[in-house]
Order: C-alpha cells, then structure tokens, then sequence
C-alpha cells in the first residue's frame, strides 16, 4: 500500500500560519510579478477566482469580497515544506518528495495497522508540529494512492482521508473522476479518451490494453495497469540527477539599459552555479536567453538565445559568470525593451566523473591547482551564505538594481530571516 500526502491550498496555508487573522477570509498567492492565481483557500475559490487567473482582471472581485492577495514568497513556502517532509518521513522507512506540497509513503508490511487510523494520525502530526493541514489517500499502487488522496481534498465528509483497499471501494472511486484528472493523463489525453466515449478514470481501466498503448504509448499502459491495481511504479527514494537547471524571471517593469540586463543575467548565473553545486554536479554547456514581450507590436518584439561550450565542465560562479556575460553580448540588441531573462546549464555531470578536457595552448597556470583554488573559493562562499542568507556574500555583478521582480504584497520570511522572526510581547 501506498500513502499520497498532499497539503491543503499549500502557499495559502503557509500565510496563515503566520497570520491567523486570514482563516476563513478569501486568500490568494500570485505567481512572479504578482501576474496570475498559484494558490487559493476554498473561499477564494467559492467566489470564482481560478487557478492561473490574471489578478489584474479580477481587480473589482477582489475588492468586493476584501480578499487577502499575497506575492509568493518562496524562502517560507520551501523551509514549512521541509518541515512537513521530516515530519512525515518518521511514519514510514521509505519517503518519496514527489513535490514541494506532496509526498509519496510506503506502507509496505503495515498490515496490523488501521491504515485509516494511522492516516489520520499522521494529519494530526503534520498539524501540531507544523500548522499545515493535510488530505491523505492510500492505495494500491501510487496512481490509486493519488486519486485517494483527490477524493480526501474534495469529499469534506471523509475528514481528510481516503483509503481504497477493495475492488468497490476502487470503483467507485473511479467511477466519479473525470479521466483528465487521473495522474499522467491530464487535458491533451484527456480529450483525446473523451473523443473515443472514454470520460471516467473506470472507463479507462477497462479500455482495451493494446488501444491504449497504442495510442497513450508506454505512459497510459503504466497508468492503466496502476488503476487495475498492478503496481507498476515504484518509490524513487533517490532522485535522479537533474540534466538541466534553469533560472530565470519575468521582469517587474521593462528593462532597457544593457547594464541592467547584464545585472539579471549574472544573478541567474550566480543561481544556477549554487543549485548546480548543491547537486553535485558540473556543466559543460550554457545557454543564455533574453526575450521582450510576445504581446508588444511585431516590430518591437525579439527573442535572443545563444548556448555556448565552455573549455570544461565546471561550477565555478565566477567562470559561469564570464561565460554568461560573453554570450549575452552577443544576442543583446539595444533599442528593445526586455521582459525577461534566463540562464540554463546542461551537459551536466558528477563531480566525481571524469572528464575530459581540452587544454588550452596559452593556459600557463597549472590546471588541477586552479581547480582546488576554485572548489576552495565556492566552498567558502556557500558556507557564509548558508550560515548568513542567501545573498550575503555575493560577485558585485549579481545585483537587484534595475531589473528586480514586482512582490508588492510579500509576507515576512518568519523562519529564515533573523529580522522578521515574529516577536511575542506580553
């Protein structure tokens, strides 16, 4: 049996954690640059603000019903997450973090335990240890776990917990969900099965197994047969090397200096050195892209990309940094306004693979020294921001001026930020 744990309106309830006032009030948390809905309470939902929506179109809705709008503030929602995780991972050997609000349990070898009983335990940990509520469903196999654990979030009767163990209980719980929400098959499948008179998550189970796989390929075969309870997916207990990292962001108001881009440019760099050595790992190439809006006229619009191959793979911040400034010289074209910006690696692989590189003719210093003067130098440099905060030490070329993303309604970061730690008086 597996257990799928997912937290409730997760970024919403990080907010009211911390501000209790909000319970019961409409609620909502904007993407990057306080564009569209990324989450919202269920009162929030009752009103008709949905998921992706523009916020700026909703303006007059939002004032009616004096809903409390947030700018997403990452740095609390991915330290309350990790508290979650920990939390949960004390009630069973093997944990899989499928996301930042979700998470897979084995339940191998639980069978003298009330599965529902030790679910709803489980809530009332998550809860007291750290404020964020949760729905739980057990199944089967991980897609029957996760289609419990929907029925949990949707069903208010079950008190947050949905177990499917017999064959009636499978189908009717299959039975009442639309196909395109089953997981792994989502609205392009969805409406693809629609067309053929298959419209619920049962319909799908019993579809003919070699339409399916010839036309969901291997993807809807593993979903199908995890519906008819064959498990097909196991935990990742470890998550596979990434083969990319990207960061980039959309711009707050329209950068037009050069000086300004390059600034964007070189803290996406900064971002991807640190994530990539959190990894592990070293890149061997970088793409650098800057782009104006899709919906400026024709004439002023321009999406520049250029990747270049770097002599070696590396994760020095300091030879990514050069090697994103070179590429950005060569796609930026003055007289555009640009709205946003993004540095990706890839071609990545362990530090503890071997590489081979091209040594340059002219390169006097002895290469092996100027790498462990470099993994000396980087070490240093995540140790201070780790015990200080992100940020503290930093290249003079990764600076927010000119280009810095709107968060007009931030909240406080109250569990990584010294200065904004609540202060209780009485």
């Amino acid at each position: 049996m597996f257990a799928l744990i997912d937290c409730n309106n997760f970024y919403v309830s990080c907010e009211r954690l911390f501000n209790p006032g909000l319970r019961g009030r409409p609620v909502v948390v904007l993407s990057n640059n306080d564009g569209c809905f990324i989450s919202r309470s269920e009162e929030a939902k009752a009103i008709g603000l949905g998921m992706g929506e523009s916020a700026f179109k909703c303006r007059e809705l939002l004032q009616q019903h004096q809903v409390a709008v947030y700018s997403a503030n990452f740095s609390l929602y991915g330290d309350l997450s990790a508290r979650v995780m920990r939390t949960l991972a004390d009630f069973a050997p093997d944990i899989e973090i499928y996301s930042i609000d979700e998470c897979f349990l084995d339940l191998s070898g639980f069978d003298r335990f009330d599965l529902a009983d030790y679910a709803r335990q489980m809530r009332r940990t998550v809860e007291k240890h750290t404020g964020i509520p949760v729905s739980i469903g057990i199944g089967s196999t991980k897609t029957l776990a996760k289609a419990a654990s929907r029925m949990a979030k949707k069903n208010s009767e079950l008190g947050g917990v949905a177990l499917l163990r017999s064959d009636a209980e499978v189908s009717d719980a299959l039975s009442g969900m639309d196909v395109e929400h089953v997981w792994g098959i989502g609205a392009r499948y969805g409406a693809l099965l629609h067309r053929h008179g298959i419209h619920t998550a049962l319909d799908f189970a019993g579809a003919p197994a070699p339409w399916v796989r010839r036309n969901l390929h291997i993807t809807g075969a593993r979903v199908q047969e995890e519906l008819n309870g064959r498990s097909c997916l196991s935990l990742e207990l470890v998550r596979p090397p990434k083969q990319s990292i990207c960061t980039s962001r959309s711009f707050g108001t329209p950068v037009t200096l050069k000086e300004n881009l390059q600034h964007a440019v070189a803290h996406f760099a900064s971002k991807c050195a640190f994530k990539l050595r959190r990894e592990g790992s070293r890149a061997s190439l970088l793409t650098v892209f800057a782009a104006t809006s899709p919906f400026a006229p024709k004439e002023k619009r321009y999406w520049g990309t250029e990747t270049l191959s770097l002599p070696s793979a590396t994760n020095d911040t300091l030879l990514l940094l050069e090697a994103a400034k070179l590429v950005l010289e060569r796609i930026y074209r003055p007289g555009y306004e640009y709205k946003k910006a993004g540095v990706i690696l890839s071609g990545i692989g362990s530090v503890t693979e071997p590489q081979q590189t091209t040594l340059s003719l002219f390169d006097t210093d002895p290469h092996p020294e100027k790498q462990g003067r470099s993994a000396n130098l980087m070490e240093a440099l995540d140790a201070l921001n780790s015990r200080y905060g992100a940020g503290t030490l930093r290249v003079a070329s990764d600076s927010p001026s000119g280009w810095k993303q709107r968060q007009e309604e931030l909240s406080p970061a109250y569990t990584t930020r010294w200065c904004d730690i609540i202060e209780v008086t009485t």
